[in-house]
This record gives structure tokens, C-alpha cells and sequence, in this order.
């Protein structure tokens, strides 16, 4: 095997995954990444088909390192710089990969290099995930919010997931007697749907001239019954490096597809386990199609948190006029974005944090031309593993506000965003009212990440409302109201998916502008989240 070491300019990025306050920030420096792809030798000079490459990184005042390997799989974080990665693309391909060294603050220092490696591709595990060794039938995850979506399906979007919309528990309700059948054979993989029928949205049935949004028979949608093949590739739509995604699509023979009837039968794989199927579809240059499927047929009975936590362990009721008490909360301080294309300075003052009439009111204000507001946190003060966490809340309006209750790693110093883990109880958007979601930001699915949900709160901004989650061992649930309307229960949990086996501190915040707050209302004066109390059961 050879090893290749090459030295590419350094780049020094300001951008920040989350910016806290750390003491003294340090940019990593001299970072070198050196790399040897396996079985390199005279007559395999780009490796022995396997795909894999060795990486090592060092630099120093680094806290770990980021690697984005440029074939669209996930970011990885390694503490040691040490790494081994697969690329699966068939043939002799380049790769561009980036190594980002975190240092405190989260401040990075960058450097790419160019991998050459050669790979004979196959996803066995994704066969055998998706037929059981043998054969496996699935059905719609219809229990799970966002079991189907619809995102964009254009460049630079940035939006690789159900950004337009996202379907509510049990809501298309003429097709969830599906199932769909994947059997492996000396041959391959077959499919075939056996029961059930096909479903067309509103975006394609005016192209062949139906109502939308209804079930219909074969005679609409050619290709809804029979055996048909499956046949497996490498992903190689914009999604891919976009969203992070596994880098397998399959597709069925004969105009085959799994119920929802666009006129394709390309799935493209974003997650694969014994029990869960997440793929994405796209309808044309515009639509793409995000549907869950589970080999376990979900119950219509109501939806609930698998333990129930009612002692109560930490609480702040705000009662005590003035500012929030320093026993319990800390400040996060400064400007710079915050990693999200913020607009906002967060202080200390009064103005932006104060207890008054019995409630806390975080409040943004509009500074001369720019904005001040505040961030509270637990951090060193309050900080725990499992339980449940209810936050009363009215929140803020005008465009450009972002409120978030939310949580983070306490080992976030250690190991950095996303491999602390970060759960987000929930986020209001000034310029959607009334719109309100909730996610999980892990290193396997971070940013525009995949585990979320939204759902709809009319009064937000006129009424409280108890803003909850419930965080066990085995699953995370949020409620709104004590309903729940998404949870998050991976069955094969690993350090990429689930972070959280371990503590974490609340957060809460008003933003303005960024990735999510948007366009900033230039009218906007100021305007206040208040929270009637924040309570921790276990």
C-alpha cells in the first residue's frame, strides 16, 4: 500500500457549528492530513476495489476534526483525527475531502485533498436490511409525522429534505393498507405490492389528467401490480451530498413504485434499517418525495411516551422579579451568527432577560440598525440524562424572530456539534406564525437535519402553550400540549444516531434573522418570548 501525504493551502473559516462561551478561542493551526487507500499496489494503483481509505489529520489546539468526504455521505467527527472510510462509487472516481479542525469556540481551520481510489460497488446490507435474508414485507409508517413530504428538487436549494411539506399521523388515509413485498432471489431482489392502491398528489395528477390527492386502481397507474425486479446503483442526485444520504438507490422494473404514483421508480436510500426505509423520490426538476416506510404495521391507537416521568427534579417558576437567578442560569454572549447567519448581539441586560408579573420574557429589540436579545443556558448549573422537560410558553412575533427551547451536549467542549448531540424541543419561525417544529441534530443527520417534525399552533403568539419533551433510553417523543406529534426511536442506535446517553443543558433563545428566522421585518421594533416556568421530571 502507499501512503500519500498532501499539503493544500489552509484555510481559516470564522463559521461556526454553535458559538459558546468557552474562554479563550484558539484557531487550530498547521493542519496536515495524510491518507492511503487500501490495497494500492503495481497492479492496483487505485486500490483494491474495497473503497477504502485510511485517513490520519493532525493540527494543533484542535479539539477534534470534522471530515466531509465529497462522495455525499455523512460528515464524520473523530477525536483523533484517525479514520477509515468507504467510498462506493463504481469505477475510478476523485474525491474532494475536507478536514475541518474544531477548536474552542468552535472556530475551524480547513484543508482538502484529492483521493483517487477504485470501487466495484454493491449494498449488501441494504439488501439485506430491505428483504430479511429472505423476503420482508413493509408498510407505510403512517403513525410517524413526515411519513411522506415534499421538498425541493433543484441546485443549490439547500433544502434536501420535506422542506414544503410534511404529512400528520394517518392523513392520507386510503393508502395505508399497502404493503409492499421485497423477496431476494438466486437472481437478485423482486418487488411486488400485494395489496393496496396507488396514490396521486396534487403535483403529478394533472399531468395525466386526474383529481389529486385521491387512491386509484392499475387502470390510472400502470405498473401497480406484479412481480417486478429490483436493481440497485450508486445515488447520484443533488440530495446526496446535500442531505447526507447512504449513496444507494434502487429501482423497480416495469414501471414498479411503492404506492405513491409520480411516474418514477427510482428510490434513492437516505436510511436503511431492520425496520425503517426512508427514501426519497423525485417527481421532475421541481418536486422531490420523501416517504417512511417500517416493516412493523402501525396502530391508529393514540400515540404516547414509553415511560412516564413525574418526579419533579429542577424547576425555575419565575415569581422573583427582576433577572433570571444565576444559581440556576448562565449567558451565552457575543455576535458573529452563532454558526446560522444570525443578526442578533446576545447581552446580560435587563432589557433583553427579566422577570416580570410571573413570567420570564426573553426579548429581541432593534438596536439602531441592528439587534440585541439574549440566550439563557444550564450549562455547568443544570444538566441531566433522561427525563422530561415542560416549558410554558408564548411566543414572540414579527418577521425575523427565531425562538428555540432547546438542549445540548454537556460534552459539547469535548467531542464539538453535532457528535454531542443536540435535541430541540422547539423552534417558531416570526415570518411562518404559527408554524411550530421540533428536530434532533446528530453527527448522522445534522444542519437541514432529517429527524424533525413541525406541526401547527394558531395562537402561539397570543396564548401559552406547554412545549415538552420526553427523553428516554430507548426513544424521544415531543408533545405540544401533552399531544405528541413526533418521535424519534432509532432501532440500531450508535454514537453517529444517538448521541444521547448522556447529559445535556437547556438553552433558551431569541433570534433574529438566519437560517431559519429569515428576512428581518425592517418595521421590527421588538418583541418578547415569555415562559411561565421550565420544569425537569424524572
Amino acid at each position: 500500500m502507499s501512503v500519500i501525504l498532501i499539503s493544500i493551502l489552509t484555510l481559516f473559516s470564522a463559521c461556526q457549528e454553535d458559538d459558546y462561551e468557552l474562554g479563550k478561542i484558539e484557531t487550530p493551526t498547521n493542519l496536515e492530513i495524510s491518507f492511503e487507500v487500501v490495497g494500492v499496489d503495481a497492479e492496483n494503483p487505485y486500490g483494491d476495489g474495497t473503497g477504502f481509505v485510511n485517513f490520519n489529520a493532525t493540527a494543533n489546539n484542535e479539539i477534534n476534526y470534522t471530515y466531509v468526504f465529497g462522495d455525499g455521505t455523512d460528515k464524520e467527527v473523530s477525536a483523533d483525527g484517525k479514520i477509515t472510510h468507504r467510498f462506493s462509487l463504481p469505477g475510478i472516481n476523485t474525491y474532494n475531502v475536507t478536514v475541518l479542525a474544531v477548536g474552542t469556540g468552535g472556530v475551524t481551520t480547513s484543508k482538502s485533498v484529492q483521493v483517487e481510489v477504485f470501487s466495484s460497488f454493491s449494498d449488501e446490507e441494504a439488501v439485506a436490511f430491505l428483504t430479511g435474508g429472505t423476503s420482508k414485507t413493509w408498510y407505510w409508517a403512517a403513525d410517524q409525522p413526515a411519513h411522506t413530504g415534499l421538498g425541493p428538487n433543484f441546485e443549490d436549494s439547500g433544502k434536501a429534505y420535506a422542506a414544503w411539506y410534511a404529512a400528520t399521523a394517518f392523513e392520507k388515509e386510503c393508502m395505508y393498507d399497502a404493503e409492499f413485498v421485497f423477496t431476494k432471489t438466486e437472481g437478485g431482489v423482486i418487488f411486488e405490492q400485494t395489496v393496496g392502491s396507488a396514490f396521486i398528489p396534487g403535483t403529478y395528477a394533472g399531468k395525466i389528467g386526474v383529481e389529486g390527492d385521491l387512491c386509484y386502481g392499475e387502470d390510472v397507474a400502470p405498473g401497480l401490480y406484479g412481480v417486478k425486479n429490483v436493481t440497485f446503483a450508486p445515488a447520484s442526485s443533488i440530495a446526496t451530498e446535500d442531505g447526507g444520504y447512504r449513496g444507494t438507490s434502487f429501482s423497480i422494473s416495469d414501471n414498479g413504485f411503492m404506492c405513491w404514483y409520480v411516474g418514477t421508480s427510482t428510490y434513492e436510500i437516505i436510511e436503511i434499517t431492520n425496520n425503517i426505509l426512508r427514501v426519497r423520490v423525485e417527481e421532475d426538476d421541481t418536486f422531490a418525495w420523501y416517504h417512511i416506510f417500517t416493516s412493523t404495521k402501525p396502530s391508529q391507537e393514540p400515540a404516547g411516551v414509553d415511560v412516564e416521568y413525574t418526579n419533579l427534579v429542577w424547576s425555575d417558576e419565575f415569581d422573583t422579579d427582576g433577572t433570571p437567578d444565576a444559581a440556576k442560569w448562565d449567558y451565552d454572549l457575543g455576535a458573529g451568527g452563532w454558526g446560522n447567519n444570525e443578526s442578533q448581539t446576545y447581552t446580560n441586560d435587563a432589557a433583553n432577560a427579566s422577570i416580570s408579573e410571573g413570567t420570564l420574557k426573553i426579548t429581541a429589540k432593534a438596536d439602531g440598525g441592528s439587534y440585541t436579545s439574549a440566550r439563557l443556558k444550564t450549562q455547568d448549573k443544570f444538566e441531566f440524562t433522561y427525563g422530561r422537560v415542560d416549558v410554558r410558553a408564548k411566543l414572540p412575533t414579527g418577521g425575523g424572530t427565531w425562538p428555540a427551547i432547546w438542549m445540548l451536549g454537556a460534552n459539547f467542549p469535548d467531542v464539538g456539534w453535532p457528535a454531542c448531540g443536540e435535541i430541540d424541543i422547539m423552534e417558531g419561525i416570526g415570518n411562518n406564525p404559527g408554524h411550530i417544529q421540533c428536530a434532533l441534530h446528530t453527527p448522522s443527520s445534522s444542519g437541514a437535519t432529517e429527524n424533525m417534525a413541525s406541526t401547527t399552533v394558531a395562537d402561539a403568539s397570543d396564548e401559552f402553550h406547554v412545549y415538552s419533551v420526553n427523553w428516554s433510553e430507548n426513544q424521544i417523543t415531543f408533545l405540544i400540549d401533552d399531544e405528541v406529534y413526533y418521535t424519534y426511536a432509532p432501532v440500531d442506535k450508535n454514537a453517529d444516531n444517538w448521541p444521547y446517553n448522556a447529559d445535556q443543558f437547556l438553552i433558551m433563545n431569541v433570534a433574529m434573522g438566519g437560517t431559519l428566522g429569515g428576512t428581518i421585518d425592517p418595521a421590527f421594533t421588538e418583541s418578547s418570548m415569555e415562559i411561565d416556568y421550565v420544569r425537569v421530571y424524572q
